[in-house]
């Protein structure tokens, strides 16, 4: 089946598409929704999308030699009941314009590729999308067990680094280190306090650099650290990329 994937830069959507590619589909394109252009800050604090490392995402397309679309977040989060009705206004809505052009562009794209673990709220938008444009959602790590996942993840050859923490006793000094390197604190973090250990409960964010399914890899140029909100004990602070370069691999 012909594929266009959701993409947020981080190693989950970039994990769900290699393993639609393992079961036999094909991407044949990328969609991600990004900040308005003249946002100030690029973390919107988004019910459905992640938006830090927006900037630097279509280089992933570059790299997988795919068209690449994307669409601006315009819309909040109206509705914010685990179940969805069509709502003016709402993000969503954002998600189904986006997906419609690629639609438009690739008549015979037949799935989405969506990385999501146990995020209902963001899983049943997707869907709900899906269904009005008779796409089929492909989410294969839902409901995964997630220390496991991450391994799975590092030992796959999904190369990404953390852009956003958000979480006790992660900070400042750990953006930019790569998922093999956080891997046992994550775990033990896990394990002690009860955080997800692939992020998914907003713990941290993360940018994919390289994959087995990238023709290219990323190399990050210039980026900067920005506070979001001060917390003696978990501060939100996530990297700003600002330019970024690919070379073969």
């Amino acid at each position: 089946m012909k594929v266009v994937a959701l993409v947020s830069g981080g190693k989950d959507s970039t994990y769900n598409m290699m393993k639609c590619v393992e079961d036999g589909h094909e991407i044949i394109a990328l969609a991600h929704a990004h900040p308005p252009e003249d946002a100030d800050n690029e973390e919107m604090d988004s019910f459905l999308f992640q938006t830090v490392g927006s900037s630097a995402v279509g280089t992933i397309a570059e790299c997988m030699g795919v068209p690449f679309y994307h669409g601006e977040i315009k819309g909040t989060a109206v509705t914010q009941t685990l179940d969805y009705e069509l709502t003016q206004g709402d993000e969503t809505e954002d998600l189904f314009l986006l997906l419609s052009k690629v639609k438009e562009s690739h008549p015979d794209v037949g799935a989405v590729s969506v990385g999501a673990i146990f995020s209902s709220y963001q899983a049943n938008r997707v869907q709900h999308v899906c269904d009005r444009l008779s796409l089929k959602m492909l989410a294969y790590l839902w409901h995964r067990e997630q220390v496991g996942l991450l391994r799975e993840m590092v030992g796959s050859g999904v190369k990404a680094i953390l852009i956003k923490v958000a979480a006790y006793k992660l900070g400042q000094e750990d953006l930019g280190k790569t998922l093999e390197e956080m891997e046992p604190k994550l775990v033990s973090l896990s394990e002690k306090y009860g955080i997800h250990a692939c992020g998914e409960g907003g713990e941290f964010e993360s940018f994919t650099l390289d994959c087995p399914l990238f023709k290219r890899r990323i190399v990050i140029d210039e980026c900067r650290p920005v506070l979001h909100s001060h917390s003696d004990d978990a501060p939100v602070v996530y990297l700003r990329i600002t330019k970024v370069h690919t070379e073969p691999k």
